[in-house]
């Protein structure tokens, strides 16, 4: 990082990645689990919700500085998709660390790392 905790456009690419890998990892999760498909595939629904997160996300202009998108002060998620995000990470979200231990911890030093650059 640099000095003044400012990252570099490469690094909130890099951050914006790691976001969407996670997202799409959680939505697969939550579709195996609830909807019985195969792992590593996706029924319609959750097809979609992954292209709108994918979406939303990649044109998220708070990545820098953000931690979850459930504490950023500006819900870019449409009502419907904020639910249907929520319940996945719900189911989701305490699984994610047995299934993907170390895609979790990068999560949570990404979220640290942003909540220590806030401004207080």
């Amino acid at each position: 990082m640099n000095a003044n905790r400012e990252l570099t456009p490469e690094q909130i690419e890099a951050k914006r990645g790691r976001e969407r890998a996670v997202v799409a990892q959680m939505i697969g999760t939550y579709c195996h689990g609830n909807h019985g498909t195969p792992r590593g595939e996706l029924c319609d629904e959750c097809s979609s919700l992954a292209a709108y997160a994918d979406a939303r996300i990649g044109r998220c202009p708070f990545m820098a500085t953000k931690t979850f998108c459930s504490q950023c002060k500006v819900h870019c998620y449409a009502p419907k998709e904020r639910q249907a995000i929520k319940d996945v990470m719900r189911y989701a979200g305490p699984r994610m660390l047995l299934r993907h231990p170390a895609m979790t911890i990068r999560h949570g030093l990404d979220t640290l790392r942003a909540k220590r650059t806030e401004p207080r």
